[in-house]
């Protein structure tokens, strides 16, 4: 179902291709040279990251505006699909009216970055991350080389330039994630057809308008195959059933590829001069890449060391965080591997990150008033797990395509914020135990697997220490003793024992463990503070 690898002759000739100043940019001087022994030999973990613990995300764009979840700038091509049906009600068929008319309909209009700035920091982030781009190729950034961006689509604003110095004014550390190296296969249902129904046949907006049809209106000297990518993978004449159109665009399309389009090396050079654009602008300390390992071979490994060379020049070390996902061994230690929705089973040697959404990636409607999003007793679970094994959570809080967030968001953060009140100490500045807990809930490792979790039990516990201060974090608030059996004898003898925001806790220590006796009635993770234990 994934596909993988790069057309190396056609990227390696379209960066010879970039013009000379461009080719400056990319080429940074510096100790980091494009291939992974060199990226992997000069990289070391921030302290800063390690210290964070908990980001938040604005992944929003104009994908929010219909509000009906994510993926909408490609499915609403496809004939069927309950968001295709939605935008032939709501905004008419995508002959007439496509993505490039609802990406002008993000106005942003009620966005207050510093009121939502001031509720994300009350509730515990100490990194904000701003979307740039999505597969929906629009620019959220004041971009050189992509004139399909937010200050001539939509909001007219530099939305990444905005949240930078909000998350900055607040003493956050600022990052972006960088999506479009997949928009040229992502966007390729734009150019195919209604296989049923009276429109049958007709083709959709991408595939035939041009730059020249623009004249006179609110796109005038854009061109419409700039943001829809080209014609690269086109559904051919006589798909008949609505069935033969999806199989042949999973087929075809629908691959997840960190290669560029075929003939096209211009798509993967253009891509690296938007990178090295973003990165320029607004020096982030977090750069996010929706990919598996780097995009485009010998181009995406440029644009590593092109960002690490960077902060070597700023800083005298390489001070940022690059993501990307699915590592392999030799890529392991060059890149921060981020875990998409997913679990870690043990505890990883290097720092890494989840991410994961309150909600679905863009703003989906029916989420919120069904109140099926994750509540903060979820996210605080998942914190704890995660920072156990040595990662960061990073926590997306979708947003309307006004700017706004809803009144269960924000009941979700401020809880958030009440924990972090009482319990912060044992998140932040923290590093892994000798192990990362125990309990009879086994996870399973990997991406996308979090919707089949069951949930923890009281005897579900994860450890956190600051110099020989051990954190228990109980993921479930017990309504009995437990018994930690990490905490026998042989590791130390305990001290003290006293819940975060309460007072001392019995506890009776044996060779068999640790057996502490919490109030009853406790809420969301409580955590018991350990002293008299060495760092282990």
């Amino acid at each position: 179902m994934i596909g993988s690898g790069w057309r190396r002759r056609g990227v390696l000739a379209g960066l010879a291709a970039l013009p000379a100043v461009a080719r400056a940019q990319v080429t940074a001087r510096g100790p980091v040279q494009a291939n992974w022994p060199s990226l992997v030999s000069n990289y070391r973990y921030p302290d800063w990251f390690r210290d964070a613990k908990f980001g938040i995300w604005s992944h929003w764009g104009p994908q929010s505006v219909p509000e009906q979840g994510d993926w909408y700038g490609r499915n609403l091509y496809q004939q069927g699909h309950p968001q295709a049906e939605f935008h032939r009600k709501a905004y008419g068929h995508p002959a007439d009216v496509g993505m490039m008319e609802v990406q002008n309909r993000w106005t942003a209009a009620n966005w207050d970055p510093e009121a939502l700035m001031q509720r994300y920091v009350k509730a515990g982030a100490k990194y904000f991350v701003s979307l740039a781009c999505h597969h929906d190729n629009l620019d959220c950034y004041d971009s050189a080389h992509h004139p399909w961006n937010s200050l001539r689509v939509g909001p007219r604003r530099d939305i990444v330039g905005t949240w930078a110095k909000a998350a900055r004014a607040h003493g956050l550390r600022f990052g972006v994630s960088n999506h479009a190296a997949h928009a040229w296969h992502w966007f390729q249902t734009a150019y195919g057809y209604d296989p049923e129904g009276p429109r049958k046949g007709e083709r959709y907006d991408a595939f035939r308008l041009t730059k020249a049809d623009g004249a006179g209106k609110w796109w005038e000297g854009l061109d419409p195959q700039l943001l829809y990518t080209g014609k690269h993978i086109v559904a051919p004449e006589g798909l008949d059933t609505m069935k033969a159109m999806g199989e042949w665009h999973d087929d075809h399309d629908g691959q997840w590829v960190e290669h560029g389009p075929a003939g096209d090396a211009g798509y993967a050079t253009r891509w690296l001069q938007r990178q090295v654009d973003l990165v320029t602008k607004y020096q982030p300390d977090l750069c996010y890449f929706d990919d598996y390992e780097l995009p485009f071979g010998p181009i995406g490994l440029a644009a590593a060391a092109d960002y690490y060379n960077r902060s070597i020049a700023k800083s005298g070390k390489i001070d940022v965080v690059l993501n990307a996902k699915q590592l392999k061994p030799y890529a392991r230690f060059g890149l921060v591997q981020d875990v998409e929705r997913g679990f870690a089973d043990r505890l990883w040697d290097e720092p890494w990150q989840t991410d994961t959404c309150l909600g679905d990636w863009f703003y989906k409607r029916s989420l919120y008033t069904e109140k099926r999003y994750k509540s903060a007793n979820d996210v605080l679970q998942r914190l704890a797990d995660v920072i156990s094994k040595n990662g960061n959570l990073l926590l997306s809080v979708p947003q309307r395509g006004d700017g706004s967030i809803d009144s269960e968001e924000e009941r979700i953060l401020d809880d958030l914020g009440a924990w972090m009140a009482v319990n912060s100490e044992a998140v932040f500045g923290t590093r892994p135990w000798r192990v990362y807990g125990e309990g009879p809930t086994q996870l399973a490792a990997g991406m996308q697997n979090e919707n089949g979790f069951k949930g923890f039990t009281e005897q579900d516990v994860r450890f956190t220490t600051k110099g020989d201060t051990l954190y228990l974090f109980f993921l479930k608030a017990p309504s009995a003793p437990v018994t930690v059996k990490a905490l026998g004898l042989k590791a130390g003898r305990v001290a003290r024992a006293r819940l975060l925001g309460g007072g001392d806790v019995p506890f009776r220590q044996a060779q068999a463990g640790l057996t502490v006796t919490l109030p009853k009635g406790l809420g969301t993770v409580p955590v018991v503070r350990i002293d008299g234990l060495r760092r282990g």
